[in-house]
């Protein structure tokens, strides 16, 4: 029979061998865990007793299963991914400044509305001056506020950090209505989602 001594500094048992090893498996003792052993007086560590030597230790939750490795393993798998993202970023951004500075300027879409168009619809026009207006103007503010968002992202995902903020970043990198990108921002995007779902991955990310 054993007693031991809780977290909570209180005195518990005496339980037969059996119900301590349940106890261990369930996490309410450890290694550290002072142990009194029936017919003693001395208070020593479980990890002491050789009966209880080879009973498994219950894992501390939030702790990689790959030990200290895990951190940098992880960080390995999304250095290629983080720049991937970023890059769309860049680029994302880049096309929403020229079309932020398009419609403030009066060039490109609304220059092509202004001007005849060979048989095109008359709505075509209206369109495309809509879109160099002020609705252009909102829609590449929008982009622009996305890449930032991307950028953002790639930073979180190369220090392991936000795992729900970038796995949204990448999917909305991957959309046509919501990146200007998304013909490279699609298959970046999926080589980002696969690496995400490992599970290495995901245990390395607080």
């Amino acid at each position: 029979m054993y007693k031991i001594i809780g977290a909570d500094q209180k005195q518990y048992g005496p339980v037969s061998a059996d119900e301590l090893r349940q106890w261990i498996a369930e996490g309410r003792a450890n290694a550290m865990t002072l142990i009194q052993a029936e017919g003693q007086m001395e208070w020593r560590p479980l990890s002491s007793f050789p009966e209880f030597a080879t009973v498994p230790q219950p894992i501390p939750s939030g702790v990689p299963l790959s030990g200290g490795s895990g951190g940098a393993e992880a960080a390995n798998l999304v250095s290629g991914p983080a720049t991937g993202l970023l890059v769309v970023g860049i680029l994302c951004a880049l096309v929403s400044l020229w079309g932020v500075l398009s419609n403030l300027l009066g060039i490109g879409m609304g220059a092509a509305g202004a001007a005849p168009v060979g048989n095109m619809p008359p709505q075509f026009g209206q369109y495309m001056q809509m879109m160099s207006g002020g609705v252009g103007l909102v829609i590449n503010f929008i982009a622009l506020a996305l890449a930032g968002l991307f950028i953002f992202a790639s930073t979180k995902m190369r220090k392991l950090e936000s795992y729900g903020l970038v796995m949204t970043a990448t999917i909305l990198s991957m959309l046509p209505c919501t990146s200007s990108c998304c013909c490279i921002g699609l298959p970046i995007g999926i080589w980002i989602l696969i690496v995400l779902a490992k599970p290495e991955v995901k245990a390395g990310f607080h």
